[in-house]
């Protein structure tokens, strides 16, 4: 969605004027960045032996773009406040504005439950389980492909909360429909009782686990005796 963004800006009557390009509202190339923290927004101080501090970069003060380059607005809004806004608010704002294009891709990583996260952040501040939704969710946007592929998720729903694991599993079920197979090593029971397979290991962690305790269907699960998962498991699925 940046590239349109990015286009977007470029197109505004100032810009023209100014003959400013789409790569001048980057931060990754010379151009509209500031070139004092080079887009970072900060300056690291190297410490040689404490952790490097960061300090905002007084030239540009945390917006990472040129003054000149800020004074470009699309409606009421520059490019910093854009990529200061989460998904959520930046859907709502392009959607007010017509942006259908640039909406259509930032939805999907609604649809992963990922609304909170701004559209500046690094992706180096982005847990595990955040960076997995987010190429998922590139998987969305791509539609029907004749390529199928299988995805394997490292506990997904790691610090989603309920609403957000029950849009986690439309996506999944979104990607099953277009042929792709899931496979999730997890153990949310909310997301676990929706699994059209289940291979339980156990019984407990570590060194004392690792063991084969029942695989089948979460009906067929939930029915084994020795399984904490069963025991769990038989709570949530209808009786």
């Amino acid at each position: 969605a940046y590239d349109d963004i990015r286009n977007l800006f470029a197109s505004q009557k100032l810009s023209k004027l100014r003959g400013y390009k789409a790569k001048h509202f980057s931060f990754n190339v010379d151009g509209g960045r500031c070139e004092k923290c080079k887009g970072e927004g900060e300056i690291t101080v190297e410490m040689q032996f404490m952790a490097d501090v960061h300090l905002e970069c007084e030239t540009c003060k945390g917006k990472r773009f040129k003054k000149e380059v800020l004074e470009v607005h699309f409606e009421d809004a520059n490019i910093d406040d854009i990529l200061s806004m989460t998904i959520d608010d930046a859907v709502a704002f392009f959607e007010k504005y017509n942006q259908s294009k640039i909406v259509n891709k930032l939805k999907p990583l609604q649809d992963v439950g990922l609304g909170y996260v701004t559209l500046g952040q690094s992706s180096s501040t982005l847990s595990g389980g955040e960076a997995q939704r987010i190429k998922l969710a590139s998987f969305l946007v791509k539609g029907n492909t004749k390529d199928k592929a299988l995805f394997i998720f490292d506990e997904p729903t790691t610090g989603l909360h309920f609403h957000d694991i029950n849009k986690l599993l439309k996506s999944f079920n979104a990607l099953i429909a277009k042929g792709h197979s899931i496979i999730v090593i997890e153990h949310n029971i909310d997301l676990i009782k929706c699994a059209d397979y289940i291979i339980d290991l156990g019984l407990e962690g570590g060194n004392k686990g690792g063991q084969l305790i029942v695989q089948g269907t979460p009906e067929a699960v939930s029915k084994d005796k020795t399984s904490y998962t069963a025991k769990y498991l038989k709570e949530k699925l209808p009786s």
